[in-house]
């Protein structure tokens, strides 16, 4: 049985409300974090991000599971209800929202996550990146094809544009870690939405990792430097820490 620490920080920035939403459910059979970033008109993202996440932690609450295909149904199951509540008000706006989902099954310390968008899950190893979600974006797709390099995901003026987010009516594209994973004590995991990352590389990651004394001081650490950079435009940022330890029982830390 693994210990699971969890902190989890959501902040508005200087916009004029929070559009980000996060959560998690746990129990013996298994345990679900999620992180969602809604956009649309009227502060209608702040409502897909809120459907997202209450719809993958009923789901997950009802059938405690962990593995490849019930990661998947988790988000089509989240788009699913997004595209209900936008086909009830016909004329109300094309609300969308990235997504990320981790779940983790502590008895037998393993875990799978599912992504769409460009809401990041990052898992930490051995004070290295061991595993990142790559971002359904315009600019990763760039990227990918050779049009430019890494630095462009942080500062091209299109970096926010979305191939694929939940909510869209095309066919919706996500991604799946695959089998689940094994899982060592000292691993851990960081779920953030865009307003966070685009903030702190993946080496200052790993370096407050290391120098945390606790999984809220890490996130903590992190968002002193991301409000370092607020500005007018300032998104709204969240992430949700969860470090896995020997031993059994868990806590979790909400940070205002």
């Amino acid at each position: 049985m693994l210990t699971l620490h969890t902190a989890y920080i959501s902040r508005i920035g200087s916009r004029r409300r929070n559009e980000d939403a996060c959560g998690y459910w746990t129990s013996p059979q298994g345990c679900c974090w999620v992180v969602s970033d809604g956009a649309g008109g009227h502060g209608s993202g702040d409502r897909a991000a809120q459907i997202v996440v209450s719809t993958v932690l009923e789901r997950f609450s009802t059938q405690p599971q962990v593995g490849e295909e019930y990661a998947i149904y988790l988000l089509e199951a989240a788009q699913a209800a997004v595209m209900a509540d936008k086909q009830a008000d016909p004329g109300g706006d094309d609300m969308h929202a990235t997504a990320a989902a981790l779940l983790i099954d502590a008895g037998q310390g393993k875990a799978v996550w599912s992504h769409v968008g460009d809401t990041r899950i990052y898992l930490f190893r051995d004070g290295e990146v061991l595993h990142r979600t790559r971002d359904h974006s315009l600019v990763q797709s760039m990227i990918d094809a050779g049009y430019g390099s890494p630095d462009m995901i942080r500062q091209h003026p299109q970096r926010s544009l979305l191939t694929s987010a939940i909510g869209n009516a095309e066919d919706l594209a996500l991604s799946v870690s695959g089998a689940p994973l094994d899982l060592l004590p000292q691993d851990a995991f960081l779920i953030c939405s865009d307003g966070w990352w685009e903030h702190v590389d993946e080496a200052q990651m790993c370096a407050m990792l290391a120098g945390a004394t606790s999984c809220e001081a890490w996130l903590e650490t992190m968002a002193a430097l991301v409000e370092k950079h607020d500005n007018p435009q300032h998104d709204n940022y969240t992430a949700v820490a969860v470090i896995v330890a020997a031993g059994q029982g868990e806590s979790t830390v909400l940070l205002p």
